[in-house]
């Protein structure tokens, strides 16, 4: 196990041992923590009670964050020339289609979500391999596969992401940086939270959130109380 720094030992000191803390307490304590001279991007971890191998008891959704997440999307939307006006008007990055295609099999994903319409849905399916990995595979439930390019570009750029279960039960997701004032940071965890517990499967037995943890990019994981959030 790799030894702590002087940095990370003193952050871990101010964390309590077994406590499970509020959100709000949680969000606080994370500012003080957080030590790295660059703006550390703060992330939620949230462990279901679900069984990710089968199909009903899948968790995957979107959500649009109050306040964003801090972030500079970058967005590329692969539309026909009569959707190449709407797409940058909404703040798309990239806009195009033959010759984005040909970067993309080529190797190029210099972009964090794709936006696309239904009929151009064909045209990637070869292209699985290079963008499936990379979670930038455009998806309808996502609202990633759309003919309003100009509203789906406008929600992603505003704070919309989509969160998907991991094989050992856990949804991951950015929430903000830790120079967002704590109360934005309880905005943001709050809204996916949520967002997750309506997304509960019919299927899914017994506690469905066992654990949630907060942290930024060099910070310990602080353990949240489920019930007070």
């Amino acid at each position: 196990m790799a030894k702590l720094t002087k940095k990370q030992k003193e952050a871990a000191s101010k964390i309590e041992k077994n406590k499970l803390y509020s959100l709000k307490d949680a969000s606080s304590l994370l500012k003080v923590v957080a030590s790295a001279k660059f703006d550390e991007s703060v992330d939620i971890a949230v462990r279901l009670g679900v069984d990710p191998r089968k199909a009903n008891q899948m968790v995957r959704g979107v959500v649009t964050l109050p306040h964003g997440t801090g972030k500079d999307i970058k967005v590329l939307a692969l539309v026909t020339p009569d959707k190449e006006a709407e797409a940058k008007a909404a703040g798309a990055d990239h806009v195009g289609l033959d010759d984005y295609l040909q970067k993309i099999k080529d190797g190029w994903t210099d972009v964090d979500v794709i936006i696309t319409m239904p009929a151009i849905m064909g045209k990637l399916g070869p292209l699985g391999r290079v963008l499936g990995p990379r979670g930038l595979m455009p998806n309808p439930k996502t609202g990633t596969v759309t003919m309003e390019i100009g509203k789906a570009v406008a929600e992603v750029k505003a704070g919309k992401i989509d969160f998907k279960v991991d094989k050992t039960g856990i949804v991951h997701a950015g929430i903000g940086r830790i120079s967002f004032e704590s109360d934005k940071l309880v905005d943001n965890a709050h809204e996916i939270i949520q967002t997750l517990l309506k997304l509960k499967p019919t299927a899914a037995k017994g506690t469905y959130i066992k654990s949630i943890h907060l942290s930024s990019t060099m910070s310990p994981a602080i353990a949240l109380d489920p019930k007070a959030v």
